[in-house]
């Protein structure tokens, strides 16, 4: 005869249950392991999470800084009044070009009129003298 055999209806119901509850004990303790573990890496990660926005915060006020001296230092002011100063004399600085290149065709003109002349001089001179 088996053991099973041996226990009555009631016996088997009864270790059914303590196995149930066994196992639904087993399995709340297991649960409550991986809660406990899911709420420990959710703090970690909380507080990483704090500690990158405190860095990146930083970085944003360190930034802001760096531009608005940049911007606003002697240095960068004077460049751009520089600039401005540029583009004020530009139509000017246009101008003088083209003023200039007229003056060099007429010089670069009155180049060959002086060596004709000189030519035409010395040919006189060699006449005059025959």
């Amino acid at each position: 005869m088996k053991l099973f055999d041996m226990l009555t209806s009631e016996d088997i119901k009864r270790i059914k249950e303590d196995k149930g509850e066994l196992d639904l004990t087993k399995r709340v303790k297991e649960l409550d392991n991986s809660l406990s573990i899911a709420l420990d890496i959710n703090d970690n990660y909380q507080r990483e999470n704090k500690k990158l926005k405190e860095k990146v915060r930083s970085a944003e006020g360190e930034t802001s800084i760096i531009k608005a001296v940049g911007l606003n230092s002697p240095e960068m002011r004077a460049l751009q009044a520089r600039v401005k100063e540029l583009e004020n004399n530009r139509p000017l600085n246009t101008m003088d070009e083209v003023a200039y290149r007229e003056l060099e065709g007429k010089n670069q003109a009155n180049v060959k009129e002086i060596d004709r002349l000189s030519e035409e001089n010395s040919n006189l001179r060699l006449m005059k003298k025959l």
